[in-house]
């Protein structure tokens, strides 16, 4: 197996919506199904284009994801793999020569590259499907670190409840900085979701978990003591949810193992 090394070439802190599309997918697939990794043009763009685990869904062609490849070649972080005897060219990722990410740091990066902003709670249960992630203070250091170099963002402190986390490689005519939300506002509602900012209708086990309207005001320490349940309560319902989505994700990706398997045996 021989492969192009990349040259001495700048950090790069900018990729367009198509590049960090083109490398979570390999990212992703050299974690999940290393079996089948370094991946064919064909499983590139069955990668890029699958309804799971990515956010927006896009339609790529294989001449788009071919442009895409060649781009991130110039930018040295992607290489073209000729394996011995093999007829069909296969492409991997240099992220690991390129940078000095931690594993789990990569696995967190995969996830925001292919879904956007989300909270803590939702990237630590996707991230651990690549590099086992302890616990959300351990996602909080690694998501701290990569803050501090301009690769992460987030739109306040990782400790608040309801905070946002995205990547960093947002071209700056593409204006994908979070904003920021003051440590004193308001948690923002279940029903809005990690993308964009996009508000969905509530669900009803969201509704379900808003205080009771009274009919008269409760005092501040009744008032206090409902608005600690109600937080609790919510808590609980995202760990539920999440536990649920990474099991949902697991199946998914066993999916998509099997479905690449397939292709790379023909049937």
């Amino acid at each position: 197996m021989s492969a192009e090394l990349p040259e001495d070439k700048p950090t790069v802190r900018e990729l367009s919506k198509r590049q960090r599309r083109v490398l979570g997918v390999l990212l992703e697939k050299a974690f999940t199904t290393p079996e089948s990794y370094p991946l064919t043009l064909k499983a590139l763009t069955a990668g890029c284009n699958q309804k799971s685990n990515r956010d927006p869904v896009v339609n790529y062609s294989e001449d788009d994801v071919q442009r895409t490849l060649e781009e991130l070649r110039e930018l040295g972080l992607v290489a073209e793999i000729h394996t011995e005897g093999g007829r069909t060219p296969r492409y991997r990722h240099y992220m690991r020569q390129r940078y000095s990410f931690s594993e789990p740091q990569l696995a967190i990066l995969t996830e925001l590259l292919l879904r956007g902003r989300q909270q803590p709670g939702e990237l630590r249960s996707r991230a651990s499907r690549m590099v086992e992630i302890a616990s959300l203070d351990q996602l909080r250091e690694e998501l701290a670190g990569l803050t501090r170099e301009g690769y992460a963002q987030a739109n306040g402190p990782l400790e608040r409840r309801g905070v946002e986390v995205d990547h960093g490689f947002y071209p700056a005519s593409e204006g994908g900085q979070l904003a920021a939300v003051r440590d004193d506002a308001p948690s923002p509602p279940l029903g809005k979701g990690g993308n964009g900012g996009i508000e969905r209708p509530p669900r009803e086990e969201d509704l379900a978990l808003q205080p009771p309207k009274l009919a008269s005001p409760p005092d501040s320490g009744r008032m206090a003591a409902l608005e600690t349940a109600v937080d609790e309560l919510r808590e609980e319902n995202r760990d539920v949810r999440s536990t649920l989505e990474g099991v949902q994700t697991e199946l998914r990706r066993l999916n998509d193992a099997i479905d690449e398997l397939k292709r790379d045996l023909g049937a």
